[in-house]
C-alpha cells in the first residue's frame, strides 16, 4: 500500500520531485509581480526575476533542459546577462539549471546546507529518490549562514535563510523596494506542502517560516510561492491557518498513542477545502506522514 501511495504521489508532484518530462512541451511564461520583480512559471519551482538598469537577477533556474527557455523568457523582459542565481533550497527543480548558467557567468548564491548538500548528493527517503552529487558550475560559489543582501535594480533584496523549513537550507527573498517575498518551497499555494523531512525540514519549522514573511509583509505585499501562483498576505495567512489546524490534528493524535498507518487509516484532513487536497487522493496520506514524523 505505502508504495501504492507513493507513486501516485510522484505523479501528482511531478514538478517538485524532479521526474522526466517531455521538456519541449513545457512552456515557460513570465508575469509581472510588482516593482521590478516578475515571476517564471514553467516545470519545477517559480522563478522570480528582478530586471533592471543594473542587469538581471533569478531566483532558483528550474530544470537543466528548461534553461534556453528561461533565457528567452527573461530575454523578453532585459537584454542584460543573468548576473546572480539565487537558490532557495538544495531540490532539481529549483537547482537543475545551475551548471548551465554558472557556466556561461552567472554567480550562484544560496545557504551554506544547499552547497552542502549538492556536494554530497541527497537521498528523498519520501519519494525513494537519489540525486548524485554535482560538482563545478552547478554549485554555489557564494554561500551565507543567516542573511545576505543585493543591493542592485535600485533596491535591497534580503535573503534570509529559515532553518528547518521544506528543508535544512531554505532562505526566503525579501524585494524591499518592490514589497514582494518570493518564499520557495516553504510555501505551496495550491496543496498541502511537500516537507523533507529527509532533507532536515519539519511542521514546525514551516510553520514559523509563514510567520517571518507574514512579519514583513503587508496588505500590498505580493507573495511568490515555490509552486501555486502569486498571492498576498492573505493567501499566506490561509495557508498558516491550514498548518496550524494540522499539526494540531496530527499531533493529538499521536500523543494519544497512534501509529502512523492508524491516524492515515482515520483520513484527518479529509474535511479540508479541496484547496489543499490536490487532485491526488493519496497525497493527504503523505502530507500526514511528514507532519508526524517531523513532530
Amino acid at each position: 500500500m505505502k508504495k501504492l501511495i507513493i507513486g501516485a504521489a510522484l505523479g501528482a508532484l511531478t514538478t517538485s520531485a524532479g521526474i522526466a518530462q517531455d521538456w519541449d512541451k513545457v512552456e515557460v511564461t513570465s508575469e509581472p509581480v510588482a516593482g521590478s520583480v516578475h515571476v517564471l512559471y514553467g516545470a519545477g519551482g517559480n522563478i522570480g526575476v528582478s530586471v533592471g538598469d543594473d542587469g538581471v537577477y533569478i531566483i532558483d533556474d528550474q530544470y537543466a533542459p528548461l534553461t534556453d527557455k528561461i533565457r528567452a523568457a527573461i530575454s523578453a523582459l532585459s537584454d542584460k546577462p543573468i548576473r546572480f542565481a539565487i537558490n532557495t533550497h538544495y531540490h532539481g527543480d529549483h537547482t537543475g539549471g545551475n551548471e548551465n548558467l554558472g557556466a556561461t557567468g552567472t554567480v550562484i548564491m544560496a545557504h551554506d546546507n544547499v552547497r552542502v548538500r549538492l556536494t554530497a548528493g541527497s537521498f528523498i527517503k519520501a519519494f525513494n529518490m537519489k540525486t548524485e552529487p554535482k560538482t563545478g558550475a552547478a554549485l554555489p560559489v557564494v554561500t551565507f549562514n543567516d542573511e545576505i543582501s543585493l543591493h542592485l535594480n535600485g533596491e535591497e533584496a534580503r535573503v534570509i535563510h529559515v532553518a528547518n523549513a521544506h528543508t535544512d537550507g531554505d532562505s526566503i527573498v525579501h524585494f524591499r523596494g518592490s514589497n514582494v517575498i518570493h518564499m520557495g518551497d516553504t510555501f505551496f499555494d495550491n496543496r498541502f506542502p511537500f516537507i523533507d523531512v529527509s532533507g532536515g525540514g519539519s511542521i514546525g519549522g514551516v510553520i514559523k517560516t509563514a510567520k517571518t514573511a507574514l512579519a514583513i509583509a503587508d496588505d500590498a505585499t505580493k507573495i511568490i510561492p515555490g509552486h501555486g501562483k502569486v498571492t498576498d498576505k492573505a493567501g499566506l495567512e490561509a495557508y498558516l491557518a491550514m498548518l496550524n489546524e494540522v499539526r494540531t490534528i496530527i499531533g493529538g493524535l499521536k500523543a494519544e498513542g497512534k501509529t502512523l498507518e492508524e491516524i492515515q487509516a482515520m483520513a484527518p484532513l479529509s474535511g479540508f477545502d479541496a484547496k489543499w487536497q490536490t487532485n491526488n487522493e493519496n497525497w493527504p496520506s503523505m502530507f500526514i506522514e511528514f507532519v508526524y514524523t517531523s513532530l
